[in-house]
């Protein structure tokens, strides 16, 4: 009995506790939902306000984009320039660049220039004396024997024919009529005058190129050794090529000196303008182009060569005009701005030239120097005892300008237009000669101080001892090619210690070794080369092509590439 009371009340104790547990979770669980009520009504409050401040800061930024804060703001705006260092600094050096074009160009062109008038008064002075001494050697070889293997030095031989050149040219000049010539060009229009002026300015550019290479082969064809097997025409077929190409040359310049004469003397000086705009022409034909320093190299050696010409052209039209007026001084006076014109309209375009073109291309100023140094090297090595080629003859294949023409055209002028009667006019000859026998030494003597300073300069001194560079096998011709090919001992060691003296005679060689053609592996052995040698092979040869464009300046000349238009 009292188990089942004891019972009973333990099953009430259950289910009351069951109650208040369900009691508490349904407690809990309200409380939960009222919780997340109240937090998406707070969620749902913070998002309507946040809403609202958008909206403030938009409607407030859009009443702040007015147009003074614009202009403001255009009008304090900051910028730092050292974030591009490096641009700017650049920027600032090809400034400076352009700025030091002038004085570093005039200082080559002052240099080439004195170089063409040493090159120009030793036709007039010391080469009538060397072919005089060449031929009272020849004319006393019976009294004094043979005393070596020659009758006449390599020089003097080439001495001779170039005097022989010059006195057949200036009686064949004779028989051109200048003033008929003045006549017939001035009764051309102005425009049909300047296409004859361009037109021959490009021939005296191809003249200049083919003569020099006739004027070489007639030297070398003279003093070629005996033996040696010869492959050529003859010493006189190129002795009258050489006679006919200074000939033409000569009435070429003639025909130019002519023409500015006209330009000159036209009264509303429409001619003289066209043609000097012409200077300015070439700026467009050269500045755009790519240009390398061997490029810009010849471009500036082919300048040196213009201006010179051109002032050679001025001096020959001032002597015609104050020949038709009698020597009158006052009349000099009204060329002088013309002439001043001319010469200032030249230097302006190759100032604007050089400076634009150093400019697209990244060249420094200091290549110029470079330049000079190469020039002084020319005239240095022509004084050692291995020269192999006259100083003139170096002038002429460097930088395209030939003495004999342009001579022999003053010459003719000068005696047309100056009369020599008497005993007085005679002595004034014979102190204007010494005069300017005086002039070509002292010219001779600065350059040559100079253009050894400018070789020490340049560290230029140790291939003053070097021999001079061999024929390019893609020259040599192909008879040498069917010949047989030996090799020879090489030369005496002791010619490498010879003296740097610039006042010695030059030597001769005993043996005198024929060019060598380089050999590589694959020509020895007449097996057909592996796959892996044929790329070594064909590698080897695109590297050759690569680098066969970067030379050195002292192997180029004003024609080794035709024209200064090279990409």
């Amino acid at each position: 009995m009292a188990d089942s009371v004891a019972a009973g009340l333990a099953d009430e104790n259950e289910t009351e506790n069951e109650d208040k547990e369900r009691e508490k979770r349904l407690f809990s669980g309200v409380k939960k939902t009222e919780k997340q009520a109240a937090a998406s009504d707070l969620t749902e409050t913070l998002g309507f306000y946040e809403r609202k401040a958008k909206c403030k800061e938009r409607k407030s930024n859009v009443s702040d984009l007015s147009l003074v804060r614009f202009i403001s703001a255009e009008l304090t705006r900051g910028y730092f320039l050292e974030h591009n260092e490096a641009k700017y600094t650049e920027r600032r050096e090809r400034v400076y660049t352009c700025l030091r074009i002038p004085k570093e160009l005039e200082k080559l062109m002052m240099f080439g220039f004195f170089l063409c008038l040493d090159v120009f008064l030793y036709v007039f002075t010391l080469l009538p004396l060397r072919v005089l001494l060449a031929l009272i050697r020849l004319l006393t070889l019976p009294c004094c024997g043979l005393s070596g293997s020659r009758i006449l030095q390599p020089a003097q031989v080439c001495d001779v024919l170039k005097g022989f050149i010059m006195i057949l040219c200036y009686f064949m000049m004779h028989y051109v009529d200048y003033s008929m010539m003045y006549h017939l060009i001035r009764g051309q229009s102005v425009i049909k005058l300047y296409i004859i002026y361009n037109m021959l300015e490009v021939a005296d550019r191809l003249f200049s190129s083919f003569g020099q290479d006739i004027l070489d082969a007639l030297y070398w064809t003279a003093t070629e050794p005996k033996e040696r097997k010869r492959a050529h025409i003859g010493v006189i077929p190129h002795f009258f090529m050489a006679v006919l190409y200074v000939f033409l040359h000569a009435i070429l310049i003639m025909v130019q000196a002519t023409t500015l004469n006209v330009a000159f003397n036209s009264h509303n000086k429409s001619l003289l303008t066209i043609m000097m705009s012409n200077n300015f022409v070439e700026i467009k034909g050269s500045v755009f182009k790519k240009f390398e320093k061997n490029n810009l190299f010849q471009m500036s050696n082919s300048d040196i060569k213009e201006r010179f010409t051109n002032y050679t052209l001025l001096l020959i039209v001032c002597l015609r005009n104050m020949e038709q007026f009698s020597w009158n001084p006052d009349h000099l006076w009204v060329l002088f701005p013309d002439v001043c014109m001319v010469i200032a309209s030249e230097i302006a375009v190759d100032v604007v030239k050089h400076a634009f073109i150093t400019k697209f291309n990244d060249i420094t100023a200091d290549v110029y120097s470079e330049y000079r140094a190469s020039l002084a090297f020319d005239l240095v090595s022509s004084r050692q005892k291995n020269a192999y080629t006259d100083y003139s003859d170096s002038v002429s294949r460097r930088m395209g300008f030939i003495p004999l023409p342009l001579a022999l055209l003053l010459i003719r002028v000068v005696t047309s237009s100056v009369k020599i009667q008497g005993s007085l006019s005679i002595v004034c000859v014979v102190l204007f000669y010494l005069g300017m026998i005086t002039l070509k030494v002292l010219n001779s003597i600065v350059l040559l101080g100079k253009s050894c300073m400018y070789v020490k300069e340049a560290n230029m001194e140790e291939k003053l001892f070097q021999n001079p560079p061999s024929a390019a096998p893609s020259r040599v011709s192909s008879r040498a090619h069917r010949t047989k090919h030996t090799r020879e001992p090489p030369g005496d060691p002791a010619e490498e210690g010879m003296s740097a003296s610039v006042t010695t005679q030059p030597t001769q060689r005993d043996d005198c070794p024929a060019p060598q053609i380089p050999t590589s592996e694959s020509d020895q052995f007449l097996t057909t080369p592996d796959e892996s040698e044929e790329k070594s092979l064909i590698q080897d040869d695109t590297e050759l092509k690569h680098r066969a464009p970067k030379k050195d300046l002292l192997e180029i000349d004003r024609f080794t590439i035709c024209g200064n238009r090279i990409d």
